[in-house]
Protein backbone atom coordinates (compact mmCIF):
# COMPACT_ATOMS: atom_id res chain seq x y z
CA UNK A 1 0.00 0.00 0.00
CA UNK A 2 1.06 3.46 -0.95
CA UNK A 3 1.85 5.40 2.06
CA UNK A 4 -0.90 9.01 3.11
CA UNK A 5 2.24 11.05 2.49
CA UNK A 6 3.24 9.60 -1.01
CA UNK A 7 -0.36 9.94 -2.16
CA UNK A 8 -0.57 13.35 -1.57
CA UNK A 9 2.37 14.55 -3.30
CA UNK A 10 1.18 12.55 -6.08
CA UNK A 11 -1.62 14.27 -6.47
CA UNK A 12 -0.54 17.72 -5.88
CA UNK A 13 2.38 16.87 -8.11
CA UNK A 14 -0.45 17.72 -11.38
CA UNK A 15 -2.51 20.52 -9.61
CA UNK A 16 -1.61 24.65 -10.61
CA UNK A 17 -2.53 27.73 -9.38
CA UNK A 18 -5.85 28.56 -11.36
CA UNK A 19 -4.84 31.76 -13.60
CA UNK A 20 -5.63 34.99 -12.27
CA UNK A 21 -8.94 36.35 -13.57
CA UNK A 22 -9.76 40.35 -13.70
CA UNK A 23 -12.90 40.15 -12.34
CA UNK A 24 -16.45 42.92 -11.10
CA UNK A 25 -16.48 43.02 -7.19
CA UNK A 26 -19.21 41.25 -6.46
CA UNK A 27 -18.26 38.44 -8.48
CA UNK A 28 -14.84 38.59 -6.63
CA UNK A 29 -16.69 38.12 -3.74
CA UNK A 30 -14.32 34.92 -2.11
CA UNK A 31 -11.56 34.62 -4.15
CA UNK A 32 -8.09 35.39 -3.65
CA UNK A 33 -6.59 38.68 -4.38
CA UNK A 34 -3.82 38.28 -6.92
CA UNK A 35 -2.38 41.50 -6.77
CA UNK A 36 -1.63 44.13 -4.43
CA UNK A 37 -3.71 47.44 -4.37
CA UNK A 38 -3.13 50.50 -4.26
CA UNK A 39 -5.22 53.30 -3.23
CA UNK A 40 -4.87 56.34 -5.85
CA UNK A 41 -6.81 58.92 -3.61
CA UNK A 42 -6.83 59.74 0.33
CA UNK A 43 -10.14 58.36 2.20
CA UNK A 44 -11.70 60.58 3.43
CA UNK A 45 -11.18 62.05 0.27
CA UNK A 46 -12.04 65.36 2.25
CA UNK A 47 -12.55 67.04 5.44
CA UNK A 48 -15.85 66.26 6.34
CA UNK A 49 -18.82 66.11 9.18
CA UNK A 50 -19.37 63.51 11.17
CA UNK A 51 -22.42 64.74 12.51
CA UNK A 52 -25.46 66.63 11.25
CA UNK A 53 -24.54 69.89 13.57
CA UNK A 54 -23.22 73.61 12.87
CA UNK A 55 -19.71 74.61 11.42
CA UNK A 56 -17.71 77.10 14.01
CA UNK A 57 -14.88 79.03 15.03
CA UNK A 58 -13.70 77.71 18.40
CA UNK A 59 -13.46 81.11 19.50
CA UNK A 60 -16.87 81.86 19.07
CA UNK A 61 -18.46 78.87 21.12
CA UNK A 62 -15.56 78.77 23.50
CA UNK A 63 -17.78 80.13 26.10
CA UNK A 64 -20.88 78.05 25.22
CA UNK A 65 -22.66 76.27 28.15
CA UNK A 66 -25.88 75.36 29.17
CA UNK A 67 -26.34 78.26 31.56
CA UNK A 68 -24.87 80.63 29.36
CA UNK A 69 -25.79 79.54 25.62
CA UNK A 70 -23.62 81.04 22.50
CA UNK A 71 -25.94 82.60 19.93
CA UNK A 72 -25.06 82.57 16.04
CA UNK A 73 -26.10 83.71 12.82
CA UNK A 74 -26.84 80.61 10.55
CA UNK A 75 -25.38 81.95 6.70
CA UNK A 76 -26.43 78.70 5.31
CA UNK A 77 -26.94 75.17 4.66
CA UNK A 78 -24.47 72.52 3.46
CA UNK A 79 -25.68 68.90 2.19
CA UNK A 80 -23.52 65.96 1.81
CA UNK A 81 -22.71 66.01 -1.60
CA UNK A 82 -23.19 69.35 -2.34
CA UNK A 83 -20.06 71.87 -3.51
CA UNK A 84 -18.25 74.23 -0.25
CA UNK A 85 -20.18 77.79 -0.92
CA UNK A 86 -19.77 79.36 2.46
CA UNK A 87 -16.90 79.98 4.50
CA UNK A 88 -16.96 80.02 8.37
CA UNK A 89 -16.23 83.45 9.62
CA UNK A 90 -15.85 85.22 12.70
CA UNK A 91 -18.89 85.04 14.62
CA UNK A 92 -20.86 83.11 11.71
CA UNK A 93 -22.07 79.33 11.51
CA UNK A 94 -22.70 77.38 8.81
CA UNK A 95 -25.23 74.39 9.25
CA UNK A 96 -23.95 70.91 8.16
CA UNK A 97 -25.30 67.61 7.69
CA UNK A 98 -23.04 63.91 8.38
CA UNK A 99 -20.40 63.17 5.30
CA UNK A 100 -20.79 67.34 4.15
CA UNK A 101 -17.52 68.76 3.14
CA UNK A 102 -16.26 70.97 6.14
CA UNK A 103 -16.66 74.78 4.67
CA UNK A 104 -13.37 76.39 5.03
CA UNK A 105 -13.00 78.73 7.97
CA UNK A 106 -14.43 75.86 10.21
CA UNK A 107 -12.48 74.36 13.37
CA UNK A 108 -14.99 71.84 14.86
CA UNK A 109 -18.45 71.19 14.48
CA UNK A 110 -20.88 71.28 16.92
CA UNK A 111 -23.72 68.33 17.04
CA UNK A 112 -27.32 68.92 16.69
CA UNK A 113 -27.45 68.03 20.49
CA UNK A 114 -25.35 70.31 22.08
CA UNK A 115 -27.61 73.33 20.71
CA UNK A 116 -31.35 74.24 19.93
CA UNK A 117 -31.56 73.66 16.02
CA UNK A 118 -32.25 76.51 15.02
CA UNK A 119 -31.97 77.54 11.23
CA UNK A 120 -31.73 81.06 10.69
CA UNK A 121 -29.65 81.49 14.04
CA UNK A 122 -28.82 78.81 16.33
CA UNK A 123 -27.94 78.31 20.36
CA UNK A 124 -25.07 76.78 21.49
CA UNK A 125 -24.70 75.38 24.72
CA UNK A 126 -21.46 73.36 24.44
CA UNK A 127 -17.68 74.45 23.36
CA UNK A 128 -16.50 71.34 20.87
CA UNK A 129 -12.50 70.68 20.90
CA UNK A 130 -10.28 71.52 18.05
CA UNK A 131 -11.19 69.02 15.05
CA UNK A 132 -14.27 67.56 17.18
CA UNK A 133 -16.72 65.70 14.94
CA UNK A 134 -14.39 66.47 11.81
CA UNK A 135 -13.35 63.32 9.64
CA UNK A 136 -9.87 64.52 8.42
CA UNK A 137 -8.80 64.08 4.77
CA UNK A 138 -6.97 60.53 4.54
CA UNK A 139 -7.34 59.70 8.18
CA UNK A 140 -8.26 56.12 6.99
CA UNK A 141 -6.14 55.42 3.60
CA UNK A 142 -3.78 57.72 2.11
CA UNK A 143 -2.65 58.06 -1.75
CA UNK A 144 -0.35 55.36 -2.33
CA UNK A 145 -0.91 52.96 0.56
CA UNK A 146 -1.08 49.51 -0.22
CA UNK A 147 -4.67 48.71 1.49
CA UNK A 148 -4.83 45.10 0.16
CA UNK A 149 -2.19 42.52 -0.34
CA UNK A 150 -1.88 39.68 -3.04
CA UNK A 151 -3.26 36.59 -1.26
CA UNK A 152 -5.74 38.43 0.88
CA UNK A 153 -9.38 36.61 0.90
CA UNK A 154 -12.49 38.96 -0.56
CA UNK A 155 -14.97 39.18 2.18
CA UNK A 156 -17.47 42.16 3.04
CA UNK A 157 -15.22 43.89 4.51
CA UNK A 158 -12.18 43.79 1.74
CA UNK A 159 -14.94 44.42 -1.02
CA UNK A 160 -16.66 47.78 0.84
CA UNK A 161 -12.84 48.99 0.88
CA UNK A 162 -12.32 48.28 -2.77
CA UNK A 163 -15.67 50.18 -3.80
CA UNK A 164 -15.22 52.60 -1.09
CA UNK A 165 -11.24 53.95 -2.70
CA UNK A 166 -12.94 53.65 -6.33
CA UNK A 167 -12.15 50.17 -7.36
CA UNK A 168 -15.07 48.39 -9.63
CA UNK A 169 -12.37 45.42 -10.36
CA UNK A 170 -9.91 43.39 -9.62
CA UNK A 171 -7.65 40.78 -10.49
CA UNK A 172 -8.12 37.66 -8.43
CA UNK A 173 -7.68 33.52 -8.34
CA UNK A 174 -10.74 32.34 -8.94
CA UNK A 175 -12.31 29.70 -6.73
CA UNK A 176 -12.43 26.72 -7.79
CA UNK A 177 -15.05 25.10 -9.57
CA UNK A 178 -15.73 21.29 -8.42
CA UNK A 179 -18.03 18.69 -9.75
CA UNK A 180 -19.50 16.31 -7.18
CA UNK A 181 -20.73 12.77 -8.61
CA UNK A 182 -22.12 10.09 -6.32
CA UNK A 183 -22.33 6.36 -7.76
CA UNK A 184 -24.17 3.93 -6.36
CA UNK A 185 -27.37 2.10 -7.86
CA UNK A 186 -28.47 1.62 -4.28
CA UNK A 187 -28.84 5.53 -3.47
CA UNK A 188 -31.67 7.50 -3.40
CA UNK A 189 -32.18 10.88 -3.14
CA UNK A 190 -32.87 12.46 0.45
CA UNK A 191 -36.73 12.91 1.10
CA UNK A 192 -37.47 10.14 -1.66
CA UNK A 193 -38.95 6.62 0.05
CA UNK A 194 -36.64 3.88 -0.10
CA UNK A 195 -37.06 -0.24 -1.11
CA UNK A 196 -34.79 -2.64 0.50
CA UNK A 197 -31.71 -2.57 -0.22
CA UNK A 198 -31.69 0.87 -1.00
CA UNK A 199 -29.93 4.07 1.24
CA UNK A 200 -30.48 7.50 1.08
CA UNK A 201 -27.18 8.99 -0.51
CA UNK A 202 -25.32 11.95 1.91
CA UNK A 203 -22.15 12.03 0.66
CA UNK A 204 -22.36 14.55 -1.78
CA UNK A 205 -24.10 16.68 0.52
CA UNK A 206 -20.76 16.46 2.79
CA UNK A 207 -18.43 16.83 -0.22
CA UNK A 208 -20.27 19.48 -1.78
CA UNK A 209 -20.41 21.28 1.68
CA UNK A 210 -16.90 20.83 2.44
CA UNK A 211 -15.82 21.86 -0.97
CA UNK A 212 -17.79 25.47 -0.26
CA UNK A 213 -16.17 25.66 3.10
CA UNK A 214 -12.72 24.99 1.33
CA UNK A 215 -12.91 28.07 -0.84
CA UNK A 216 -14.58 26.25 -3.73
CA UNK A 217 -17.52 26.72 -6.26
CA UNK A 218 -19.43 23.34 -5.90
CA UNK A 219 -21.57 21.65 -8.08
CA UNK A 220 -23.52 18.40 -7.13
CA UNK A 221 -24.86 16.77 -9.43
CA UNK A 222 -26.10 14.09 -7.79
CA UNK A 223 -26.28 9.81 -7.93
CA UNK A 224 -25.18 8.29 -10.69
CA UNK A 225 -26.09 4.65 -11.22
CA UNK A 226 -23.47 1.61 -11.72
CA UNK A 227 -23.94 2.03 -15.42
CA UNK A 228 -20.75 2.56 -17.46
CA UNK A 229 -22.08 4.55 -20.21
CA UNK A 230 -24.47 7.03 -17.74
CA UNK A 231 -21.29 7.93 -15.65
CA UNK A 232 -19.08 8.53 -19.08
CA UNK A 233 -21.82 10.62 -19.47
CA UNK A 234 -22.08 12.78 -16.42
CA UNK A 235 -18.80 13.79 -16.31
CA UNK A 236 -18.82 14.30 -19.68
CA UNK A 237 -21.43 16.87 -19.55
CA UNK A 238 -19.97 18.27 -16.46
CA UNK A 239 -16.10 19.14 -17.35
CA UNK A 240 -16.90 22.23 -19.47
CA UNK A 241 -17.68 23.72 -16.03
CA UNK A 242 -15.31 21.44 -13.78
CA UNK A 243 -11.57 22.71 -12.67
CA UNK A 244 -11.85 19.54 -10.28
CA UNK A 245 -13.85 16.40 -10.67
CA UNK A 246 -14.78 14.74 -7.18
CA UNK A 247 -16.07 11.12 -7.20
CA UNK A 248 -17.63 8.77 -4.33
CA UNK A 249 -18.01 5.16 -4.69
CA UNK A 250 -17.05 2.46 -6.81
CA UNK A 251 -13.51 2.59 -6.41
CA UNK A 252 -12.88 -0.83 -4.19
CA UNK A 253 -12.66 -4.42 -5.96
CA UNK A 254 -15.94 -5.52 -5.74
CA UNK A 255 -18.18 -6.67 -9.02
CA UNK A 256 -20.04 -3.22 -9.56
CA UNK A 257 -17.31 -0.64 -8.74
CA UNK A 258 -18.05 1.08 -12.01
CA UNK A 259 -15.80 4.48 -11.02
CA UNK A 260 -12.75 1.76 -11.34
CA UNK A 261 -13.71 -0.22 -13.99
CA UNK A 262 -14.56 2.86 -16.23
CA UNK A 263 -12.02 5.47 -15.77
CA UNK A 264 -9.21 2.73 -15.62
CA UNK A 265 -9.71 2.38 -19.20
CA UNK A 266 -8.69 5.58 -19.72
CA UNK A 267 -5.09 5.54 -19.30
CA UNK A 268 -4.74 8.67 -16.99
CA UNK A 269 -6.70 7.49 -14.27
CA UNK A 270 -4.66 5.50 -11.57
CA UNK A 271 -6.28 3.33 -8.78
CA UNK A 272 -4.78 1.99 -5.54
CA UNK A 273 -4.76 1.33 -1.56
CA UNK A 274 -3.80 3.78 0.34
CA UNK A 275 -2.10 2.88 4.32
CA UNK A 276 -5.52 4.67 6.30
CA UNK A 277 -8.13 4.45 7.86
CA UNK A 278 -10.54 4.95 6.71
CA UNK A 279 -10.12 5.39 3.44
CA UNK A 280 -7.64 2.75 2.02
CA UNK A 281 -9.32 2.85 -1.83
CA UNK A 282 -8.26 5.99 -3.75
CA UNK A 283 -7.65 7.09 -6.98
CA UNK A 284 -6.68 10.01 -8.91
CA UNK A 285 -5.67 11.54 -12.55
CA UNK A 286 -6.91 13.72 -15.41
CA UNK A 287 -10.03 13.68 -17.45
CA UNK A 288 -10.84 14.88 -21.10
CA UNK A 289 -9.25 17.27 -23.85
CA UNK A 290 -8.25 19.81 -20.84
CA UNK A 291 -6.87 17.01 -18.44
CA UNK A 292 -9.16 18.07 -15.76
CA UNK A 293 -7.90 16.68 -12.32
CA UNK A 294 -10.24 13.87 -10.99
CA UNK A 295 -10.03 12.09 -7.60
CA UNK A 296 -12.17 9.49 -6.98
CA UNK A 297 -12.69 8.68 -3.02
CA UNK A 298 -14.61 5.72 -1.18
CA UNK A 299 -17.93 5.40 -1.15
CA UNK A 300 -18.52 4.66 2.43
CA UNK A 301 -19.53 8.31 4.02
CA UNK A 302 -17.18 8.84 7.21
CA UNK A 303 -13.80 7.50 4.37
CA UNK A 304 -15.05 9.92 1.79
CA UNK A 305 -14.77 12.76 4.44
CA UNK A 306 -11.52 12.06 5.41
CA UNK A 307 -10.74 11.36 2.35
CA UNK A 308 -11.66 14.71 1.44
CA UNK A 309 -9.96 16.51 4.36
CA UNK A 310 -6.43 14.76 3.76
CA UNK A 311 -6.35 14.50 -0.18
CA UNK A 312 -9.00 17.34 -1.85
CA UNK A 313 -9.09 19.75 0.96
CA UNK A 314 -4.91 20.58 0.09
CA UNK A 315 -5.67 20.31 -3.98
CA UNK A 316 -8.05 23.14 -3.63
CA UNK A 317 -5.85 25.10 -1.40
CA UNK A 318 -3.34 24.36 -4.15
CA UNK A 319 -5.62 25.66 -6.81
CA UNK A 320 -6.72 29.01 -4.82
CA UNK A 321 -2.78 29.55 -4.34
CA UNK A 322 -2.78 29.54 -0.37
CA UNK A 323 -0.97 28.29 2.18
CA UNK A 324 -1.04 26.25 4.01
CA UNK A 325 -2.21 23.46 2.41
CA UNK A 326 -3.64 21.25 5.24
CA UNK A 327 -5.44 21.63 8.08
CA UNK A 328 -3.83 22.82 11.51
CA UNK A 329 -2.55 20.03 13.54
CA UNK A 330 -2.31 20.35 17.34
CA UNK A 331 -1.24 18.12 20.20
CA UNK A 332 -3.52 16.72 22.89
CA UNK A 333 -3.88 14.47 25.81
CA UNK A 334 -5.89 11.80 24.99
CA UNK A 335 -8.77 11.16 27.75
CA UNK A 336 -9.50 7.49 26.93
CA UNK A 337 -6.91 4.42 25.53
CA UNK A 338 -7.79 2.82 22.14
CA UNK A 339 -6.30 0.39 19.56
CA UNK A 340 -5.01 1.63 16.12
CA UNK A 341 -4.17 -1.36 12.94
CA UNK A 342 -0.60 -2.00 12.75
CA UNK A 343 0.81 -0.23 9.31
CA UNK A 344 -2.12 1.90 8.72
CA UNK A 345 -2.46 6.05 9.26
CA UNK A 346 -5.44 5.89 11.46
CA UNK A 347 -7.98 9.25 11.35
CA UNK A 348 -10.18 8.44 14.20
CA UNK A 349 -12.91 11.01 15.03
CA UNK A 350 -12.69 12.92 18.54
CA UNK A 351 -13.76 16.12 20.31
CA UNK A 352 -11.20 18.56 20.91
CA UNK A 353 -11.73 20.91 23.76
CA UNK A 354 -9.39 22.98 26.02
CA UNK A 355 -8.83 21.92 30.14
CA UNK A 356 -6.67 23.45 32.69
CA UNK A 357 -5.15 25.72 29.95
CA UNK A 358 -4.46 22.53 27.74
CA UNK A 359 -5.46 20.58 24.63
CA UNK A 360 -7.67 17.67 25.16
CA UNK A 361 -9.57 14.86 23.06
CA UNK A 362 -11.84 12.32 23.64
CA UNK A 363 -12.72 9.53 21.07
CA UNK A 364 -15.63 10.11 19.72
CA UNK A 365 -17.54 6.40 18.74
CA UNK A 366 -15.97 3.40 16.72
CA UNK A 367 -13.54 3.33 13.61
CA UNK A 368 -16.78 1.86 11.27
CA UNK A 369 -16.34 4.21 7.98
CA UNK A 370 -20.18 4.27 8.10
CA UNK A 371 -20.86 5.77 11.37
CA UNK A 372 -22.09 9.16 10.12
CA UNK A 373 -23.59 9.84 13.59
CA UNK A 374 -19.83 10.35 15.36
CA UNK A 375 -18.94 12.03 12.01
CA UNK A 376 -21.66 14.84 13.18
CA UNK A 377 -20.21 15.27 16.56
CA UNK A 378 -17.09 15.07 15.89
CA UNK A 379 -14.95 18.59 15.25
CA UNK A 380 -11.53 16.92 14.55
CA UNK A 381 -9.43 13.73 13.33
CA UNK A 382 -7.34 12.32 15.76
CA UNK A 383 -4.05 10.96 13.68
CA UNK A 384 -2.56 8.02 14.63
CA UNK A 385 0.98 7.20 12.69
CA UNK A 386 1.55 3.79 11.21
CA UNK A 387 3.52 2.04 13.58
CA UNK A 388 1.93 2.77 16.56
CA UNK A 389 -0.66 0.12 17.59
CA UNK A 390 -2.27 1.63 20.69
CA UNK A 391 -3.23 5.04 22.43
CA UNK A 392 -2.55 4.68 26.09
CA UNK A 393 -5.12 6.82 28.73
CA UNK A 394 -3.73 10.50 29.02
CA UNK A 395 -1.25 9.84 25.96
CA UNK A 396 0.14 12.65 24.11
CA UNK A 397 -1.54 12.50 20.39
CA UNK A 398 -1.84 14.73 17.37
CA UNK A 399 -5.18 15.99 16.32
CA UNK A 400 -6.22 17.75 13.00
CA UNK A 401 -8.73 20.63 13.98
CA UNK A 402 -11.30 20.82 11.42
CA UNK A 403 -13.66 22.91 13.50
CA UNK A 404 -12.87 25.36 15.93
CA UNK A 405 -15.46 25.47 17.92
CA UNK A 406 -14.42 24.55 21.41
CA UNK A 407 -17.18 24.14 24.27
Amino acid sequence: MKSVDQHIEDILAGVEVIAPLDLQLLDAHGCILAEDVVADHDLPMFDNSSMDGYAVRLDDVASASETDPVQLPVIGDIAAGAPPTYTVQSGMSVRIMTGALVPPGAEAVVPLEWTDGGIAGVSVTRAPTAGQHIRRRGEDVTTGQVILEAGTRLGPGQLGLLAAVGRDRVVVRPRPRVVIISTGSELVEPGSPTEPGQIHESNSYILTTACREAGAVAFRVGIVPDDDRSLMNAIEDQLIRADLVLTSGGVSVGAYDVVKEVLSRLGTVTFGTVAMQPGKPQGYGTIGPDATPIITLPGNPVSSYVSFEVFVRPVIRRMLGVEPLHRPVVRAVCTEGFGSPEGKRQYARGWLDVADGRYVVKLVGGPGSHLVGDLAHSNCLIVIPDAVTAVTDGGTVEVMVLERRLS
